[in-house]
């Protein structure tokens, strides 16, 4: 308890490669999102108390409950921004079609969500038409592979 779930999960991402992805663990996020509801019911109950009863000597075991709490959101809101974060870069390097040996370690929303991704970074530089007729601006080398692949197409201005 006290967060040590939660940074299990970020040691695992530190352990991986760059590039690499680990599966995801599920099972930790799980069992970190059990703890802040319990975290939080208990510092509901003893919050009830102290008004009721005016037990000032709960505050400093509410406010550590709370600290935890905010480290647990802390520490999962990371661990799935790096995934994005490395899913992304995958993206950028495979194109639309992952190799089945990365995608088992997606989870299954990861995998409905790279089927509807069509964000591609977008900074001041060269202009490319996706495919839907929409423009954006974007380094020529950040897009290059897509370009390849038909799902860019390079638009002289």
């Amino acid at each position: 308890m006290f967060c040590e779930k939660a940074i299990e999960l970020i040691r695992e991402l530190q352990r991986a490669a760059d590039g690499q992805l680990p599966a995801f663990n599920e099972d930790g996020i799980r069992q970190v999102l059990e703890e802040m509801k319990a975290l939080y019911e208990q510092n509901q109950t003893d919050v009830n108390e102290a008004k009721s009863d005016g037990r000032t000597d709960l505050i400093p075991t509410i406010k550590f409950r709370h600290c935890c709490l905010l480290r647990n959101k802390r520490c999962v809101l990371a661990y799935l921004y790096d995934r994005l974060l490395r899913i992304r870069s995958l993206r950028w390097e495979y194109g639309s079609v992952l190799p089945s040996g990365i995608r088992f370690h997606f989870a299954a929303e990861e995998v409905r969500c790279l089927k509807d991704y069509g964000e591609y970074e977008i900074d001041d530089g060269t202009t490319v038409l996706l495919k839907k007729n929409s423009q954006h601006f974007m380094p020529r080398w950040k897009c290059e592979q897509l370009i390849r692949q038909g799902v860019l197409e390079h638009v002289l201005s």
